[in-house]
């Protein structure tokens, strides 16, 4: 071989190899900086001594804000990956005035201390679920999940006794969401942090309720649709056709679904 063709033929390789090593490049970076990119805590950040509520777990203080204490039924309220659940304080306690409601932001968030990840997240819920049942143990207990809250709802209605489930915006599972955002990459394989609603709400038989917004542009809504008919039986279903998901909590309808769903008739 002529050195000219051999200088040709490396050209054509490196040529073919570029490609390659740029998809390559994006996996890896998509590997490394997913948590970055499914948790932002530092948009909710607060003083401990703003808090009222807190639970030990594992060296880890969570903590958060109680609001209507001493009421008759509970509710626990899990946030999305970026919002702050106490600015929900004043209208949680008119939506649901017979309910003490339980804000405990995911570690990393707010006042609380740690490090986000799905396992951590996961069994925090069930601690937060245990601590409510323990101060509240006669009480019905129904739990609300928004956005990336819905899948950590999803898996305490799997593991304890919920009264009932509210779902806002909510998905099949993450790994389906992010591959969904990122059809070229491999991103199903990639993702660590998968909450998979569809497989925790397998065996629920409660009732559920699912807030959809028409124009959400995080949670695609056809997510959302496979996680609907996947569950055992048909939800309550409200849609907010001309919200986004970002919006849909500040309808004027949005507390009245959730207030109507979360009403439970006094026991006899």
């Amino acid at each position: 071989m002529t050195p000219k063709a051999s200088m040709r033929n490396k050209l054509i390789l490196g040529l073919v190899a570029l490609p390659v090593l740029g998809y390559s490049a994006a996996c890896a970076w998509l590997y490394a900086k997913q948590r970055e990119l499914l948790y932002y805590p530092q948009l909710t950040k607060a003083e401990v001594q703003q808090t009222d509520f807190g639970i030990a777990r594992n060296g880890v203080m969570l903590n958060g804000w109680l609001v209507n204490i001493g009421k008759p039924n509970a509710i626990i309220y899990f946030g999305g990956n970026a919002e702050r659940v106490e600015e929900r304080r004043d209208e949680f306690a008119q939506w649901f005035p017979e309910s003490s409601v339980y804000l405990v932001p995911y570690r990393g968030y707010g006042a609380s201390e740690g490090t986000p990840t799905e396992a951590d997240l996961l069994e925090d819920a069930l601690a937060v679920y245990d601590q409510v049942r323990a101060r509240q143990p006669d009480a019905p207990i129904v739990v609300i999940g928004r956005s990336l809250g819905s899948g950590v709802a999803s898996y305490v209605a799997s593991q304890r006794p919920v009264t009932k489930l509210a779902l806002v915006t909510p998905f099949d599972s993450m790994a389906d969401v992010a591959q969904a955002h990122y059809p070229w990459l491999p991103v199903r394989w990639l993702v660590q942090d998968r909450y998979e609603s569809t497989r925790y709400l397998a065996k629920y038989a409660g009732p559920i309720l699912v807030v959809r917004a028409g124009k959400d542009q995080v949670i695609p809504a056809a997510n959302t649709a496979r996680l609907i008919a996947a569950l055992p039986k048909p939800p309550q279903i409200v849609d907010f056709p001309n919200a986004d998901h970002n919006t849909v909590g500040a309808d004027s309808g949005y507390g009245k679904a959730l207030s109507a769903f979360a009403a439970v008739p006094p026991s006899p």
